[in-house]
């Protein structure tokens, strides 16, 4: 019979904290209390651990400590960066000395908003350490956001002060390995009472540490739906990316990003632009990609993705990677954050997936349920034709052939103009399939790169991405 896997309690996390003789730092924490220190306070021994403890409630002391926020915003994570610094700061003053050589210095901080008294929102907050994984090192850090679910401030305090405890835990017992520090992080804690959906390592003790594929483990392990990365790789907040904006998406595989991703981006957004009379610095673009897609082939393969998102990067494109298999759980997903309007660009092959019943089975009102949550009407499906290669024949949403059962249906959401067709769009490639490219990769065959944008066709060949090998010859076909 298998063993299950013991966790350390916070207390007993504190106390193994608390009795080693080289740790030693501050807390301040604002908005719930002083919820993590006190589990430190009650395992004992707090005394070689804590130099100071400190919960700044009141905004204008907060303000004399750490300086003023803009748009009076404190739960933001300038601010907790602020806080943290500010701290080591005074430990190097005051605490620096040859007789302290031995110790490993941190400062924990949170700053965070719990339940409202109405229970119209749910709170949220900022949680960080900085810190020495050996003594005289330069810091280390761990920021991470949280979103509470549960429905009373006092519980979700609770929960703030165990998370805190198995971070500062985590931080120097498990800095070595950040995929158990992050499932850690849950130790003595039910995964449905708080979301994580950002977190951000930096520093000698992460130094080879790729932030793209810890927040991969955040949905890996259900820790949130969706994660979000820019182009330079940090990741990013989706309530700071995506409130009040308008969010065109792309979703795909992109394995590898081929001409016909490209043009279905840049012929899509142009309409979009154009139905909703945006401007492009209010509107958010994302390629989607699901982790069922990165699990096609079984395990997730981090390399694999690793070498998807760099493609994206390279071109410039922010990334979101989800758990939503069902395009309505994206469009969902994005009206949370009070989106404006909602654009997804999609091939022919994917809408009839969407109008697929099966699909929605698990639903009590089926496919009309699903539709409801999918086709708003501040969303529209800006749809790519697709070339059969048997027939040749070109779909669009004229001629495409579907169920006699939902036929009105399609002409309903047609004629309202919820699903509109790509007309300016690049005949040439019609013909483009990303898998018969990446067989031509993995065969050694020639043709493929002029089917990439020039940028990727290069970049696939200079770091032997999708199977490529330098040096092989080429068959002849």
């Amino acid at each position: 019979m298998p063993q299950l896997k013991q966790y350390l309690t916070p207390k007993q996390k504190a106390l193994v904290v608390n009795l080693d003789p080289n740790i030693y730092g501050t807390f301040a924490e604002i908005g719930a209390g002083q919820e993590t220190v006190r589990h430190f306070f009650r395992a004992g021994g707090a005394s070689g651990t804590i130099a100071k403890a400190m919960s700044a409630y009141d905004k204008d002391y907060s303000d004399a400590i750490y300086g003023k926020e803009e748009h009076n915003r404190y739960v933001n994570q300038n601010r907790l960066r602020k806080m943290l610094r500010y701290e080591v700061k005074l430990i190097e003053e005051r605490l620096v000395k040859p007789e302290n050589s031995n110790k490993k210095f941190f400062s924990f901080a949170n700053t965070v908003t719990t339940i409202n008294y109405e229970k119209t929102f749910k709170g949220h907050g900022w949680v960080g350490i900085m810190f020495q994984a050996k003594p005289g090192e330069d810091y280390s850090e761990i920021i991470l956001h949280v979103k509470f679910n549960e429905n009373d401030a006092t519980l979700q305090q609770e929960t703030l002060g165990s998370l805190g405890v198995n971070l500062v835990y985590g931080a120097f017992y498990l800095n070595d390995n950040p995929r158990e520090l992050i499932k850690s992080l849950y130790d003595e804690i039910s995964i449905d009472k708080v979301e994580i959906d950002m977190i951000d390592f930096r520093g000698p003790a992460f130094e080879y540490v790729d932030n793209r594929l810890m927040s991969l483990q955040l949905i890996k392990n259900g820790m949130t739906e969706a994660v979000i990365f820019n182009s330079e790789g940090n990741n990013m907040l989706p309530a700071d990316l995506l409130y009040k904006k308008d969010v065109f998406a792309v979703r795909g595989s992109f394995r590898p990003v081929t001409l016909v991703n490209v043009d279905m981006f840049e012929n899509g957004l142009e309409m979009f632009l154009k139905d909703t009379e945006g401007k492009p610095e209010d509107t958010v673009i994302l390629f989607e990609i699901t982790i069922s897609n990165l699990k096609a082939s079984g395990d997730i393969d981090e390399r694999d993705f690793l070498d998807r998102v760099d493609v994206l990067a390279k071109l410039g494109y922010t990334v979101m990677i989800s758990n939503f298999s069902e395009y309505y759980k994206l469009v969902e997903y994005f009206t949370t954050y009070r989106v404006r309007y909602i654009g997804v660009a999609m091939g022919v092959n994917n809408l009839l997936m969407v109008f697929d019943e099966d699909y929605y089975k698990h639903l009590s009102g089926g496919i009309l349920e699903a539709f409801g949550k999918f086709f708003r009407k501040d969303m529209r499906v800006y749809l790519y034709p697709y070339k059969d290669p048997q027939t040749h024949e070109l779909l669009t949403s004229e001629n495409l052939r579907m169920s006699e059962n939902l036929k009105e249906l399609f002409k309903y959401f047609k004629l309202n103009r919820r699903i509109v067709d790509i007309k300016n769009y690049n005949p040439d490639h019609a013909e483009i399939y990303s898998r018969e490219i990446l067989t031509k990769i993995a065969n050694h065959e020639k043709g493929w790169e002029s089917q990439l944008p020039e940028s990727v066709s290069k970049m696939i060949k200079e770091r032997g991405m999708f199977g490529y090998k330098e040096g092989i010859e080429f068959e002849e076909y």
